[in-house]
């Protein structure tokens, strides 16, 4: 399949204030972001694809003169790929409280001229949803035709439908959820407490005494990775199978603490590499917006009346074998956007690889996205008054 070839990331900064959900204030804060393909002349090809947990604006493509930067995306985003940048033009833009680029713990806080840390004000995918209208306003794209996202990035689509219905005309939600389960809060819980209790996280402040708390964070990856794997994943992967067997050949177990299993070892290795490249306070601000998305606390928790005011058509996929996302979380919001006689088409996928599937090859996977956007494509290029919502709707 075509790549895209070579991209390069661009900044935005924003000099007025940005109220937060907390009641906080953002008095001054960078975006950073990537676009791919031609906006066309009356900006109606444009997509927002928003990032899950450890991604960032670098969705798709290269960055020359290191291989191996492929955006975490690729295989959904590029010429020919279900997400066509011949045909859209596609924005990805880093959140806020990130630490690959858009302003977070690792900035200088101009109130103090030190690295913000633990006083960067927590934020919520309200607060992203926010942002990203400003950056978008900024670009003169007053309507995107779809906004998409998988995981924590389909909870900022399904926000994006809800706070600014008008300005999005369809909503790609995968692998996603209205709210987090109580297990899945007690999951990022046990993570933060990895890092909060590392002796050199210093309450945040880490920067200053030239550490990274690398234990927690090494911790923290190794049980959020668990959960993005099914059983059957990790059965077929690695099974019970010994990375080494004890000194004198034997096949027995070496009877201690260290690396017996070959499970052990891929964990300890995604927690090393995680440690190197991701940011504690980052981590810790990601889950817990991760905890307070619950958009229909609002409305005493009825997501039917929650969803009312949206006007875009959806797709949703969920994965048969995603335990931490389970395809029941996403047929709540099929039955509610049904509720409201929504345009919604829903998929639950076969797959075997867990809440990773979002972002793997799964050929079911990528020809129900790429089919959806054909038809987003074919509404761009022969635009019709639309049907009334009951006749469009869809649900399998």
């Amino acid at each position: 399949m075509p790549s895209i070839g070579y991209v390069s990331p661009q900044t935005m900064h924003f000099s007025q204030p940005l109220a937060l959900q907390s009641g906080a204030t953002l008095q001054d804060y960078t975006l950073m972001y990537e676009t791919y393909g031609t906006l066309n002349d009356d900006k109606s090809n444009a997509v927002l694809v928003c990032h899950a947990l450890n991604a960032s604006h670098h969705v798709a493509g290269e960055y020359e003169g290191k291989p191996k930067s492929t955006g975490w995306w690729d295989n959904m985003v590029g010429p020919g790929k279900p997400l066509d940048t011949d045909k859209f033009f596609v924005i990805g833009i880093n959140n806020l409280g990130s630490c690959f680029g858009s302003t977070g713990p690792m900035h200088t806080n101009p109130a103090t001229g030190k690295p913000y840390g633990a006083a960067f004000p927590v934020v919520t995918v309200e607060d992203w949803v926010a942002s990203q209208a400003l950056l978008a306003d900024r670009l003169g794209i007053q309507q995107f035709a779809a906004v998409m996202g998988g995981s924590l990035g389909g909870m900022q689509a399904l926000a994006w439908s809800i706070m600014y219905p008008d300005r999005l005309r369809h909503c790609v939600v995968i692998a996603s959820t209205p709210k987090l389960s109580a297990q899945n809060i007690a999951f990022n819980d046990v993570a933060r407490q990895a890092i909060l209790s590392d002796p050199d996280y210093h309450g945040g402040d880490f920067y200053e005494h030239g550490v990274v708390p690398r234990n927690g964070l090494r911790v923290a990856r190794m049980v959020g990775h668990i959960t993005y794997l099914s059983d059957d994943d990790m059965a077929e992967k690695f099974g019970r199978k010994l990375r080494d067997v004890s000194q004198n050949g034997d096949g027995n177990y070496k009877f201690g603490f260290g690396v017996d299993f070959e499970i052990e070892s891929y964990l300890r290795y995604q927690g090393d590499k995680f440690s190197e490249y991701f940011d504690a306070n980052t981590y810790l601000l990601i889950t817990k917006a991760l905890d307070y998305f619950d958009p229909a606390r609002a409305h005493g928790g009825d997501l039917a009346k929650t969803l009312a005011g949206t006007k875009a058509k959806f797709l949703l996929a969920s994965f048969t074998t995603d335990w931490r996302f389970s395809p029941a979380r996403s047929q709540e919001i099929v039955q509610a956007l049904v509720r409201n006689r929504r345009p919604v088409t829903y998929a639950e996928i076969d797959a075997p690889h867990g809440h990773d599937a979002f972002l793997l090859e799964d050929p079911r996977y990528m020809n129900l996205v790429r089919a959806y956007y054909e038809q987003v494509w074919k509404e761009l290029g022969a635009p019709a008054q639309a049907a009334p919502a009951s006749s469009n709707k869809e649900y399998a």
